[in-house]
């Protein structure tokens, strides 16, 4: 089984201008979250997949592989599976650029189900919220997920889902952690279709699957990261660095 960890980063962005390359305590977003890809005990090989030639040269000078794709993907996915065509492997783990805190034993943990045996589809991570916690359970930056009996997703959205009639704070809500493995064959597959209606409204790749029939087995993790989408985000995420740090 041989597991490929592919970090599509693009460097446009609408919420926070040249994402990528902000500086994370002296060095590149981007070359942050390449770091902690490395340390998965999962992968075979950790590769970045981008359309810039500055995002590209930031990441050759710390010696990190990239593979150059064209500007026509539509989702980060999409930019997976173009880079996928390029490299050997089983399974593809779509880690978002954006993620510098992520726990690498979360990138281990969305690959456990195909190094157990399973075959799914597609794998992804879940963290249960705080019960009660009704601020983020509205937020519609905070992406919620429903699954079924055997951790299957029935749906993701940005509303708050499962609807409440009447507020019960015994009601477990899961946010969505926008990590993915697919197996090779569902990767190019997801690639090849068309963007749905259900992900076009929610803005949420994930729900193209759901909609042409493919199951994401959804994993369960109790650790949780922020990732960087506004300049506040990128605030509390420093400040963690710095926290982070090691006395001088």
């Amino acid at each position: 089984m041989k597991i490929v960890i592919v970090i599509p980063a693009r460097l446009d962005s609408s919420r926070l201008r040249r994402k990528m390359l902000v500086d994370l305590e002296g060095e590149p977003l981007i070359v942050r979250t390449f770091q902690r890809a490395m340390e998965a005990r999962c992968m075979d090989r950790v590769v970045v997949a981008t359309d810039s030639n500055e995002i590209a040269g930031v990441l050759q000078a710390v010696d990190a592989e990239v593979v150059m794709t064209s500007e026509d993907a539509r989702c980060g996915s999409e930019r997976v599976a173009e880079a996928a065509r390029q490299l050997e492997g089983d399974v593809f783990v779509n880690l978002q650029g954006d993620e510098p805190l992520i726990d690498p034993e979360n990138i281990d943990r969305v690959a456990e189900p195909y190094l157990r045996g399973e075959n799914p589809e597609c794998t992804t991570l879940v963290y249960p919220l705080i019960p009660g916690d009704y601020a983020t359970i509205s937020d519609q930056h905070t992406v919620k997920a429903v699954m079924d009996r055997d951790g299957y997703a029935l749906y993701f959205s940005r509303s708050p889902i499962p609807y409440q009639r009447e507020r019960n704070a015994s009601t477990t809500y899961y946010r969505h952690i926008g990590i993915y493995a697919f197996r090779a064959d569902v990767l190019q597959k997801f690639a090849a279709l068309e963007p749905s209606m259900l992900e076009r409204e929610e803005s949420l790749e994930q729900l193209r699957l759901l909609e042409n029939g493919y199951r994401i087995r959804c994993v369960e993790t109790t650790v949780d990261s922020p990732g960087i989408n506004t300049p506040e985000d990128l605030d509390r995420v420093r400040r963690v660095f710095r926290e982070q740090a090691p006395p001088v």
